[in-house]
């Protein structure tokens, strides 16, 4: 399986694009800004959506990507987009952007029994066959309901955590996968720790606890995403600088990375 970052920003800036991930040619994990970045044809090719959570830096790219391809999609006589998500984070796409007010209703264009757009309800623990590809759905926790996924590949899972703060359930989950890469958010610097803690976000120091939650033993690359752009810096400082003095008994350090768009990963 390929994954290839379009956007793991947590806001945009020159060069900043907010959180997609395209896996293969087909499955788009959350819909960010990145999104843009892709080609009317590859955008064409994608069959479904997979979203975290209704927050926009995370779906602001699903409504303009489908004006994008709605052309070549009828013209192809192709299925409906699927957009998998909460039952609470599709209420809130049909009533704040899909509402013939902010955006059409795609999921009644060009009518109710061929739309362009289908929602597909998902619950936390369930296990998805989306794409040819087997997806876990992992617990999150946020102002929101939130999920992350991993997603199952030949080599091992690629796990993604979403937007979350503290969160047991989700390491209870991860530490039973044959985890081969990790993407765990850092929205902001220790100096906006309140901050981080109020939106339900994660800072460098809740970070580091939550990565003490990683099993004995277990090993795999680390890779932070969804940072501001304007601590990205002094967040990437203060994690460096807890990973050097590892604060458990058997002197753990994480291998920790930093994700940028454009990367591209095969597991």
């Amino acid at each position: 399986m390929k994954v290839r970052v379009l956007g793991c920003s947590g806001a945009i800036a020159q060069g900043c694009r907010t959180t997609s991930f395209l896996l293969d040619d087909n499955v788009l994990v959350d819909a960010g800004t990145g999104v843009g970045d892709l080609p009317l044809e590859e955008m064409a090719r994608i069959d479904h959506v997979l979203l975290t959570h209704s927050h926009l830096d995370h779906v602001a790219s699903l409504p303009l990507m489908l004006d994008s391809v709605a052309s070549t999609r009828m013209a192809d006589n192709r299925p409906p987009l699927q957009v998998h998500a909460l039952p609470q984070t599709i209420a809130a796409l049909r009533t704040h952007i899909f509402n013939n007010v902010i955006w059409p209703d795609f999921a009644s264009i060009p009518s109710a029994d061929t739309p362009l757009l289908k929602f597909v309800p998902f619950v936390v623990d369930e296990r998805l066959h989306v794409g040819g590809k087997m997806v876990d759905v992992l617990p999150a926790v946020h102002t929101v309901p939130a999920v992350g996924f991993a997603v199952h590949a030949d080599k091992g899972c690629w796990v993604f955590s979403g937007d979350t703060w503290r969160n047991p359930a989700f390491w209870e989950r991860v530490n039973k996968l044959p985890v081969q890469m990790l993407v765990i958010e850092t929205a902001f610097s220790d100096r906006e720790r309140e901050l981080a803690r109020r939106s339900l976000h994660l800072a460098p120091a809740s970070l580091a606890e939550e990565l003490d939650q990683i099993g004995p033993g277990r090993r795999f690359p680390v890779y932070i995403t969804h940072t501001k752009p304007a601590e990205t810096g002094l967040i990437m400082q203060e994690i460096q600088r807890f990973d050097e003095t590892p604060n458990r008994a058997n002197d753990v350090r994480h291998d920790i990375r930093w994700l940028s768009a454009g990367d591209t990963f095969e597991l």
